[in-house]
């Protein structure tokens, strides 16, 4: 009787193994796929990320590049107003 359980213990171990043998392969399957998702995803992330510091540094110098030329637009405007100032006053003489 103890021989029977031990057998039937053991049959019945072995067929929980073989049962579940399959499905820890499509787990370690789906987990190893996760991993590499998750990997792609981390390196995707660190793309954007470096793109968009690019980008901002782009933002500040044309930023800055605007700014001068405003600044070169004001001074041109005032040299016209002089120069027009100038012929004015030349031409009323």
């Amino acid at each position: 009787m103890k021989t029977l359980a031990t057998v039937l213990g053991a049959l019945a171990m072995a067929t929980f193994v073989s049962a579940c043998g399959p499905d820890m392969k499509q787990i370690d399957d789906a987990s190893n796929k996760a991993e590499a998702s998750a990997t792609r995803a981390e390196a995707a992330a660190n793309a954007a990320e470096q793109s968009a510091n690019q980008a901002d540094a782009a933002a500040k110098q044309a930023e800055s590049a605007a700014a001068g030329a405003e600044d070169a637009v004001r001074r041109a405007n005032d040299a016209v107003s002089r120069l027009e100032a100038a012929f004015s006053t030349s031409v009323k003489k």
